[in-house]
């Protein structure tokens, strides 16, 4: 229990870590930001593949992996649906400032929810190492996510100590969804195969749908793809090392 509630806490204020530098400096370059968001894709890609799939196989049948993969995606895509992504250089909209910045914390919570999950039945499933593997790929994806949000929240003319702390706490709810997770997992013995699979798919989508599109177009591909590259290799050195 103290392992989950340690490992999604780090990865929850991986959030905040990441919202850190809006303290000081008020723009990120589109390079940067491309190449922190390719390597977290990186990250997210081998943790994905190499240890959530194998470990859902290992629990379970193909069919359960094929269901569970395409519930975690369907969440992530009805979330995507049904909450506006507000994009860090669409400053010139006409909603008023606290309401963009409730509809961040709303769109940055839910996308949070099954990443807690991930990590909890991570945990849960009893293979060493593995909930530490999620919850760094997933912190690691955290950090960049709140630096663009608290960023986001400044350019609205929100204090930058506000915004600092509005990042940070959208990353905690993944304590508490990762609890959910972790006991559910263990209550229910047939669910471990689901929830990896589940967990792999909503990582799925968010790399191909929102890290790898985002950090492409702004003509930094090729830093962005070594980027991506670099994470690949980072997330295989710490699978072998748990």
């Amino acid at each position: 229990m103290s392992d989950v509630i340690l490992g999604s806490l780090l990865a929850g204020l991986a959030t905040g870590v990441g919202a850190i530098p809006v303290l000081f400096i008020k723009r990120l370059t589109h390079k940067w930001r491309d190449i922190l968001l390719a390597f977290a894709g990186g990250v997210m890609l081998a943790a994905a593949l190499l240890s959530l799939i194998p470990e859902a196989l290992n629990y379970g049948t193909l069919t359960q992996l094929a269901i569970g993969l395409i519930i975690g995606a369907t969440v992530l895509s009805l979330l995507e649906h049904s909450i506006p992504h507000i994009h860090v250089e669409n400053l010139n909209q006409s909603i008023k400032i606290d309401q963009k910045a409730m509809l961040i914390i709303a769109a940055i919570t839910l996308h949070n929810i099954p990443e807690g999950l991930a990590t909890g039945v991570s945990y849960a499933s009893g293979k060493e190492g593995l909930g530490e593997v999620v919850a760094i790929a997933i912190g690691t994806q955290n950090a960049p996510e709140g630096f663009l949000v608290g960023l986001f929240l400044i350019h609205q003319n929100i204090k930058r100590m506000t915004a600092f702390i509005i990042a940070s706490l959208t990353g905690l709810v993944e304590v508490l969804t990762a609890l959910l997770g972790y006991y559910l997992t263990n209550l229910l013995d047939g669910l471990v195969p689901y929830g990896l699979a589940f967990a792999a798919g909503a990582m799925l989508f968010i790399i191909y749908k929102e890290l790898i599109p985002e950090s492409h177009g702004d003509g930094h591909e090729r830093p962005a793809t070594h980027s991506f590259i670099l994470g690949i290799l980072l997330m295989i050195s710490l699978i072998e090392i748990f």
